[in-house]
């Protein structure tokens, strides 16, 4: 069986946002195709499976991480932005979309908030299942 870090991030996710589709709890709002990612974007996105993909992204990084919060994740990701003639600066992500997603996973029960020893969230048993079962079939 393959560990979580060893796989490619990008073929493993693909692979989670899959299996995400398929959960009834996770569905994208009908705004996600009309707002921006993060104030250093000038657009939104345009791809179709984003909101999937951003949901496996985050469950891999509380998976990878322990605990992680929505201030950490905002910062993750978070893009330079292109200011002209200014030197560029970092800008986090927009809270929304993250916090959605990590609603999501916690009515699915797949993470849960936590207090101690930091606050944030932390995945389930049945998230851990979940993602270890995918990097089991990816090689």
């Amino acid at each position: 069986m393959a560990n979580i870090k060893t796989i490619q991030a990008g073929k493993y996710n693909s692979l989670l946002a899959n299996a995400l589709k398929e959960i009834p709890e996770f569905k994208k709002p009908e705004w996600a195709d009309f707002v921006k990612t993060s104030s250093s974007k000038e657009r939104p996105t345009s791809e179709p499976d984003f909101w999937y993909k951003r949901a496996a992204s985050i469950l891999r990084q509380i998976y990878i991480k322990g605990i992680v919060g929505v201030n950490r994740l905002r910062s993750r990701y978070g893009s330079r932005k292109n200011r002209g003639k200014k030197p560029s600066h970092h800008y986090k992500a927009g809270g929304k979309i993250i916090r959605l997603i990590l609603q999501q996973a916690e009515s699915t029960q797949l993470i849960e908030k936590t207090k101690l020893p930091k606050a944030g969230r932390q995945l389930t048993q049945k998230g851990k299942e979940l993602l270890e079962s995918i990097s089991g079939g990816a090689k």
